[in-house]
């Protein structure tokens, strides 16, 4: 690390250098073009973006601002801990623990009081118990599923993904937003229909 005359700015020019990698990061979802698969740092604003568009249907209302800090800040870790595929049932098995120790090496390049303000956000949202925390997570499960919708299900298809995967993966909209978890049942039945998403065997249905 750079050493400047300012030494609380030498961390923080330091920390966004390091999250520049996020723009390397590559995720299972594809941009909704279908032309590749998209970074992490284009998802951290495409979500950021999502969660003010989807505010209004939420309730209780979330605190915006907090909300959109946790979405900016939540995958950062994914820049030494990787992004982990939703429906990888053994990359889940190790994932908290690589990103704790990602947590702690890359907020710790920030000045102590910017450092433990940043991971209590990237905790809150983890740990999923406040009323953000709960908005951010749901937002987090439902742009995918848009994404797969829009670019003919190429996550989907590629991973052999059903209709009961995907129910249980967006399951916290439903207790967050009515009218988003409507918009989100009908979106898979569509994609069901035009064969973008496998459907469920008797007895699978979420």
């Amino acid at each position: 690390m750079e050493t400047w005359i300012n030494e609380r700015m030498s961390g923080q020019i330091a920390f966004i250098a390091e999250v520049d990698k996020l723009k390397g990061v590559l995720r299972q979802t594809f941009i909704m073009d279908g032309s590749r698969r998209e970074n992490t740092a284009e998802h951290s604003w495409n979500i950021a973006v999502f969660a003010m568009l989807m505010h209004e249907y939420a309730e209780p209302k979330p605190d915006l601002n907090r909300v959109v800090r946790m979405l900016l800040l939540h995958d950062i870790v994914e820049i030494d801990a990787g992004d982990t595929f939703a429906y990888d049932a053994v990359g889940y098995e190790d994932k908290e623990e690589r990103e704790q120790a990602a947590a702690r090496r890359i907020y710790g390049l920030l000045p102590e009081d910017q450092r433990d303000e940043w991971v209590q956000a990237w905790r809150e949202f983890e740990e999923g118990e406040t009323v953000e925390a709960r908005y951010a997570n749901a937002i987090d499960r439902l742009l995918p599923l848009v994404h797969n919708y829009y670019t003919g299900g190429q996550s989907w298809v590629r991973h052999g993904i059903k209709r009961s995967q995907v129910i249980r993966r967006i399951a916290p909209v439903e207790h967050i937003s009515p009218p988003m978890w409507e918009f989100a049942m009908e979106l898979l039945d569509r994609a069901v229909e035009k064969g973008i998403l496998k459907e469920d065997e008797p007895g699978e249905r979420g």
